[in-house]
């Protein structure tokens, strides 16, 4: 199955008339040869004096607030677009980073807003500890473009120490796990990547992480994820672990999840306008996966 010239129009369409500026702008850099100056500068509009990220990057909040989840985002935008560098990771990142860390090493998920701004409820009761979610794509990403900051010695001992503690508890995580996954492409430490990757293959294969049926309720959405958030594109770290036949399956489930007006939705938003970002942001998502399958008649 294909997504057909007429689906991806309207994917097309519904992106450029209801997605955040950054979805557009990644959209015209995956799909329509885009600059890549674009991406920097829609991410940069996000940007506090701090250094950090807020004013609803994740459309969640729209506080102004820098939270370390918002920076890491703009993060993975920016290497998503080919933008990240040594001495960008260095001068625009690595002091607000340093400035968040707790006395364990790593640094928060997020911070519980301190204005009186619209958020979701699980804003407002945030625990405010150390995170291996945020803080191993950030070292990942210092190993990548071989940054040596001494930082990462106390956030590399806390990284380990987290996955041993966690183990599987958040396997279940579309977002979690690919973000372990960056870390754990790029430490230095082959030995113990080598068995963490190991241990990552064997829990998500376990009965009852990954959704089965595609008519089941939220299939494809927090907490019920399938094969392609593990395995984005055929050469993805994860890819080994599952069948031809489950890909295939998975991605003509995909494609005929797509409503009328061109969009993937999910159930995320305060507000019906953030419902539509969160709703773009799912939609480039999918046509990144369709194209990296090769299943977008282009």
């Amino acid at each position: 199955m294909q997504l057909s010239k007429t689906q991806y129009r309207k994917a097309r369409d519904f992106i450029l008339t209801n997605a955040r500026m950054i979805e557009r702008r990644l959209f015209h850099y995956h799909f329509e040869q885009g600059d890549a100056s674009g991406v920097f500068h829609a991410v940069y509009a996000y940007r506090n004096p701090d250094g950090g990220f807020g004013h609803g990057m994740e459309p969640d909040t729209a506080s102004p607030e820098s939270q370390p989840l918002f920076t890491l985002m703009a993060l993975e935008s920016l290497e998503e677009a080919g933008l990240l560098n040594k001495d960008l990771l260095l001068q625009d990142f690595m002091p607000y980073i340093e400035s968040i860390t707790t006395a364990k090493g790593g640094i928060p998920w997020m911070f519980r807003p301190k204005g009186n701004y619209p958020c979701e409820d699980h804003f407002k009761t945030v625990k405010e500890w150390a995170a291996l979610s945020t803080t191993a794509p950030f070292l990942g990403l210092l190993e990548k473009y071989k940054v040596n900051h001494p930082w990462m010695e106390n956030a590399e001992a806390f990284v380990w120490e987290e996955i041993d503690r966690i183990k599987e508890k958040h396997v279940f995580c579309h977002l979690c796990t690919p973000r372990r996954l960056s870390f754990l492409q790029h430490t230095k430490d082959r030995v113990k990547a080598t068995k963490a990757l190991a241990d990552l293959k064997r829990w998500i294969l376990a009965e009852g992480v990954l959704a089965q049926d595609p008519k089941e309720e939220g299939w494809g959405l927090y907490g019920k994820p399938h094969s392609l958030m593990y395995a984005p594109a055929p050469d993805s770290l994860l890819s080994s672990i599952f069948s031809s036949t489950q890909i295939e399956h998975d991605l003509d489930a995909l494609i005929t999840k797509q409503e009328e007006d061109g969009r993937w939705d999910t159930w995320y938003g305060i507000s019906e306008g953030m419902k539509l970002e969160w709703a773009g942001i799912q939609t480039l998502w999918t046509l990144k996966i369709l194209k990296n399958y090769g299943r977008i008649d282009l």
